[in-house]
């Protein structure tokens, strides 16, 4: 056995969505900022994220949490989700993963009954407060970006489901929020594979024509994810974000959770104080409380909380042999669509 390169992991699963945290083999990456960080994985050399996040070392589902030096000195960690489209700035569940990768790994010494992690990321400082009993991390809450919405009420004209209406926001990334009904279908898991290429159908479409703009920080411009959205019996709200190339997270998703706070505030269904369970198609849970009212640019933005638990379930050895034919990976269009 040979090889010219060796990733260590973490393998995290948040409400059931994989997280898989990298712990060793990439000491940093280049730019004095996370934003510059991003740039240079999505615009300058992207063979990191191809390597893991495409097969034969990878799936459709699941996420790599890429910790570098942070470039912030009032953070303790940089942190860049990697999946298989792009490099993100931020992720909810994954920074859930990544606090408890840490904490359970002693990675960061861990102290009970309360442990704070600082991400520092492109979107921003996350700050991620551990409740730790016995040695186990059992909830992380994380202090989220400023969600804000870019646009209310948007609209895409479609021949298969007529005008569908969306809100345009950002949570650490940008979705656009899709009440579900529109499209005739409930967020179920018999549904899960309608909801998926039908989301990532309308985000390419919505993408083609708004740019997403982030009012101060260019790295975070571009429609990410289409996120369906329903209110439960019980007053939850049952979310779907999708992902391309074509799957639904498992988890209640915790940057969509934020941005649909801000969409909720904006039609005053919420105020300061106000708490939202959110529930996945599979029925996982987090919770996002609206702390505050802020501003982002020229938009009434949010300040939330949002919690949620992982769970460790392996630790992995990536390598790659220096005769390897796909040392950038490959898809097909079995399983990762068009």
């Amino acid at each position: 056995m040979r090889f010219s390169r060796t990733i260590q992991t973490v393998d995290v699963h948040c409400a059931g969505e994989i997280g898989r945290v990298i712990t060793g083999g990439v000491l940093n990456i280049p730019g004095a900022t996370m934003a510059e960080k991003l740039h240079h994985l999505n615009r300058v050399d992207d063979g990191l994220r191809r390597w893991l996040c495409s097969e034969p070392r990878s799936a459709p589902a699941g996420s790599f949490c890429l910790l570098t030096p942070a470039c912030d000195p009032a953070a303790d960690v940089g942190l860049i989700i990697l999946q298989p489209d792009q490099a993100h700035a931020m992720s909810g569940s994954n920074a859930m993963c990544a606090t408890t990768a840490l904490l359970e790994t002693g990675m960061i010494p861990m102290t009970e009954p309360e442990s704070v992690v600082t991400f520092d990321t492109a979107a921003g400082l996350v700050k991620a407060t551990a409740t730790c009993q016995a040695g186990k991390v059992v909830k992380v809450t994380l202090d989220m970006p400023p969600s804000f919405v870019a646009k209310r009420d948007a609209v895409i004209d479609t021949a298969e489901w007529g005008p569908v209406r969306y809100d345009l926001c950002f949570g650490g990334v940008f979705y656009a929020l899709v009440d579900v009904d529109q499209i005739g279908l409930a967020i179920t898991p018999e549904n899960a594979r309608a909801l998926a290429m039908t989301g990532v159908d309308l985000r390419n479409r919505i993408a083609a024509t708004e740019p997403a703009l982030h009012p101060t920080t260019p790295a975070l411009n571009g429609l990410a994810y289409v996120m369906f959205r329903s209110d439960d019996a019980d007053g939850a709200l049952r979310t779907c974000t999708t992902l391309r190339p074509g799957r639904a997270d498992r988890s209640p998703c915790g940057t969509g959770s934020n941005a649909n706070m801000a969409a909720r505030h904006a039609r005053g269904r919420v105020k300061p104080g106000d708490v939202v369970l959110s529930r996945s198609i599979i029925g996982g849970e987090f919770t996002t409380e609206f702390v505050a009212q802020t501003t982002v640019g020229p938009h009434v933005a949010t300040r939330n909380r949002v919690s949620g638990q992982c769970w460790i379930y392996g630790i992995s050895q990536i390598g790659l042999d220096p005769t390897d034919p796909f040392p950038q990976g490959f898809t097909l269009s079995d399983t990762w669509g068009g």
